[in-house]
């Protein structure tokens, strides 16, 4: 506990126990430490619902609590139905419920710390549980000694140490029947696996096993310092949300393998909720990306997408296609009868915030050549302008060369400027009925640009948006 800093004087820990002998050890020695500095002390214990004895666990731990005169806490939680309603194994869902528990507890205690009996045996077991199958370093390095709140001060003791202390001092404690059967994964480890390796390979098979999990986590801290190191010299998000990285090429391509690998890895798990599923098989598919040219794309799980693009790769997190019914953006904007219009704001989500506004020209006024501030002749908008996303039959009015004006589908503009195919979906425009006033972040119409002849001009200016660069006005021509 020291060694690790798990406590420190004045701290309040709740400590989960379930009654058997790992835990029942964890509170008998948080009680000795608490005789070294001043802690305080409750326990909190979970009702799986998965054991008809389990009301015998929670009596004899309420039980033990009074003896020893700690605050108890009981939360009965429903495993086989959230395991249903989740999708996830009887285990996972056990662990999820149990430890929404455990912050429950401890917020009601005002804990600093929350108290966990995970011994060395189920280090190595966590260990071999990701190995095999297939996780990485971090996979490796299982169950670290302390994490955020987290606190496992038993994790150096093998549970042949435990069961010792407790008999050593005639503590009693109940046993778990599930622990007895073979229906986990865990338990096979544990019953079959690990034996055979203690018996035939070494006697201290455990310590080994923690002993090399610790050198991973010290290498696994290491990459992720170099891996931040990395990040910072060839990616950058390109939304305000992160939910879209761009991966320079030439810049990855100067990184060791091993680096270009973790970046990676980690750059799809900030991506993906949790990260699972997310393996390194995935990681192979990005990285022969980087070695194609022209435009390439890939799916992952999660609606994750890796698109390369020339000189990038982006990783994008998945978005609901903007043609469905709850993702279509509909922002009409009441143009007044009067004169002028004083600044309007209208949400555009991700974009940010447009502000829009009506003035008389001035003489001597310069269009503004910013690529998110634009003005629009408003003699010519008869209907009120929306900003929404593309559909059938929508057009863009262009210059034919030669003083005149033509119509372009806005699919014919957006296959000839090379505009990738998923994104034109997503892609927002200012239009009046099927006439494209604006493609943010590309052009406007030709027709409804100002003029010799303009007197009110219509202007939209993006706010915090995040498709480029600023909104700051440039000076352009003069009106």
């Amino acid at each position: 506990m020291e060694e690790h800093g798990m406590a420190a004087p004045g701290h309040r820990i709740v400590a989960g126990v379930s009654g058997g002998a790992d835990s029942v050890c964890l509170l008998f020695v948080l009680r000795e430490y608490a005789g070294r500095i001043p802690l305080e002390l409750a326990v909190i214990h979970v009702d799986h619902g998965l054991r008809e004895d389990a009301g015998e666990d929670a009596k004899f731990v309420q039980d033990l609590c009074l003896q020893l005169g700690v605050p108890f806490y009981l939360r009965k939680v429903d495993v086989k139905a959230f395991a249903g309603r989740e999708k996830r194994s009887l285990e996972e869902a056990a662990r999820i419920l149990r430890y929404r528990a455990f912050q429950e507890a401890a917020k009601e205690f005002g804990a600093d710390r929350i108290a966990v009996a995970h011994s060395a045996n189920d280090r190595a077991e966590t260990m071999l549980f990701h190995l095999f199958r297939g996780s990485g370093i971090k996979g490796l390095c299982a169950i670290p000694p302390k994490r955020e709140q987290i606190i496992r001060p038993l994790l150096c003791l093998e549970r042949s140490e435990i069961e010792c202390y407790l008999a050593e001092r005639g503590i009693s404690y109940r046993t778990d029947s599930t622990n007895n059967g073979d229906s986990y994964t865990r338990n096979r480890i544990r019953h079959h696996i690990l034996p055979v390796a203690e018996q035939e390979v070494s006697a201290r098979t455990v310590a080994h096993m923690c002993r090399t999990a610790d050198m991973l986590s010290e290498l696994d801290e290491y990459l992720e310092l170099k891996t931040l190191e990395a990040k910072r010299s060839c990616v950058e998000p390109l939304t305000a949300d992160a939910a879209q990285l761009t991966v320079n090429v030439e810049k990855f391509g100067l990184l060791h393998i091993v680096l270009q690998k973790h970046l990676l890895l980690s750059l799809l798990r900030e991506l993906a909720p949790g990260g699972r599923d997310i393996s390194a098989a995935h990681v192979e598919d990005i990285l022969a990306l980087f070695e194609k040219e022209g435009n390439h794309r890939i799916d992952l799980p999660f609606g994750i997408r890796a698109v390369r693009r020339y000189g990038d790769v982006f990783l994008e997190r998945g978005q609901e296609p903007c043609k469905k019914k709850d993702c279509l953006l509909h922002q009409k904007i009441e143009l007044p009868v009067g004169e002028t219009l004083e600044p309007l704001f209208f949400d555009l989500g991700s974009v940010g915030q447009a502000e829009i506004s009506v003035f008389f020209v001035k003489i001597g006024q310069k269009v503004p050549r910013n690529e998110y501030t634009k003005w629009f002749d408003y003699d010519k908008i008869l209907e009120s302008p929306v900003f929404r996303f593309r559909q059938t039959g929508d057009y863009l009015s262009l210059a034919d060369g030669k003083g005149g004006i033509v119509h372009k589908s806005l699919k014919d503009y957006m296959i000839n400027e090379k505009i990738p195919r998923e994104d034109r979906d997503r892609m927002m425009l200012l239009a009046e009925g099927k006439h494209v006033v604006w493609l943010i972040g590309y052009r406007i119409s030709e027709y409804y640009k100002v003029n010799e002849n303009t007197k009110r001009i219509l202007q939209v200016k993006l706010l915090r948006n995040c498709l480029g660069s600023g909104t700051e006005e440039k000076d352009g021509g003069t009106h």
